[in-house]
């Protein structure tokens, strides 16, 4: 055991907060520690630390670098048995639940509350054993390309997860963001062929953050839509860059762009509201967000700014492991379709536990 995973034993025995994370190609791992249990907000986007967003709510709490002992590690490849692919295991009640929500998501569509809305269901798995430095690794090992950490407060509880999402990138006043959409099954094929429903999909996610960045931002640069690979599962991704016109518009895009079209809906406020009103359940900090502010931790180099949304994450509680999973649904969903899409998502954290 390292000296990073023994302080991860330690903070966890004392309940003490931490986070810990890779980023995504990255050969670091990185444990913020903070000294005492108290639960800090954050007040303004100008301080130092590891912001820790929930999907709904003005409190962000998060880990301040003051506060805090910071380790850095090299990842040392470990070789790990694979099982073989999970195959998701269907929930009868749970499919009727989700697919009569998406029904009710199309039926809303159709009437021109708003033209997508993303809808997420909570799958519990039972937990044999849990041991945090296995399956962190486990995370790395599998998901090289994605956004890793393991999140622990005493007053929220422990989250983990591995998700293929930037949310923003500011380094000084550069900004790189992504539009990503549409879910499909990694297969041997080298093709990935999509969807005119999935090309929408992924087309009002990149214009809902360009046209939510264009009076904060100049000179900004939209790519072509390309597919791209995240553990087993293909998406459709947009890169999105720009200069930022003021180091105090931080704050006024974060706000605007969350949550995004690609965990919330467009328009957002009535799709948020109804993705309050008919999920039945607490997203909690699934489709927040989370990441460093105004610091690299692996470098001290203040002014950066490295933030990912919190998809593909699970909450640990007693034995059982709670997975967050959801879908982005437009007028050509099929009820029956999302909900085995949600299942192939749950796999990339079941392959860990």
């Amino acid at each position: 055991m390292t000296d990073l995973f023994i302080k991860v034993r330690t903070h966890q025995e004392q309940q003490l907060p931490f986070v810990l994370y890779a980023k995504p190609n990255s050969d670091k791992m990185i444990g913020l520690f903070q000294k005492n249990d108290h639960l800090y907000f954050l007040e303004d986007f100008a301080m130092k630390g590891f912001v820790f967003a929930p999907f709904d709510g003005d409190l962000m709490p998060y880990i301040p670098q003051k506060q805090s002992d910071v380790y850095v590690e090299t990842i040392v490849e470990t070789d790990y048995f694979i099982a073989k692919e999970v195959l998701p295991e269907i929930d009868e009640t749970a499919k009727i639940i989700f697919e009569n929500l998406v029904k009710r998501g199309v039926e809303a569509i159709n009437k021109g509350t708003f033209k997508k809305v993303v809808l997420s269901r909570k799958e519990e798995v039972l937990l044999r054993q849990f041991d945090i430095e296995t399956v962190f690794k486990k995370l790395i090992s599998f998901y090289p390309t994605a956004f890793k950490y393991c999140f622990f407060h005493p007053k929220i509880g422990m989250w983990m997860g591995a998700t293929p999402e930037q949310f923003l990138k500011i380094n000084q006043r550069a900004l790189q963001t992504v539009a990503l959409a549409g879910t499909q099954i990694a297969t041997t094929a080298e093709n990935v062929s999509w969807s005119e429903k999935e090309i929408e999909e992924q087309r009002l996610v990149t214009e809902f953050i360009t046209t939510g960045l264009q009076s904060k931002v100049s000179e900004m640069t939209v790519s072509s839509p390309y597919s791209i690979k995240a553990g087993n599962l293909w998406h459709i991704k947009t890169d999105i860059t720009a200069i930022v016109k003021s180091k105090k518009a931080k704050g006024e895009i974060i706000k605007t762009l969350h949550p995004t079209s690609a965990v919330c809906g467009l328009p957002k406020e009535s799709a948020k509201a109804f993705i309050l009103k008919n999920e039945n359940y607490d997203r909690e900090y699934y489709s927040g967000f989370l990441g460093e502010l105004n610091i690299d931790f692996a470098t001290f180099r203040t002014e950066q700014t490295d933030l990912f949304v919190n998809l593909r994450c699970m909450k640990i509680v007693g034995d059982m492991a709670q997975l967050f999973i959801g879908c982005g649904i437009t007028k050509d969903s099929v009820p029956a379709d999302e909900f085995t899409e949600t299942g192939n998502k749950s796999i990339t954290m079941k392959k860990v536990l």
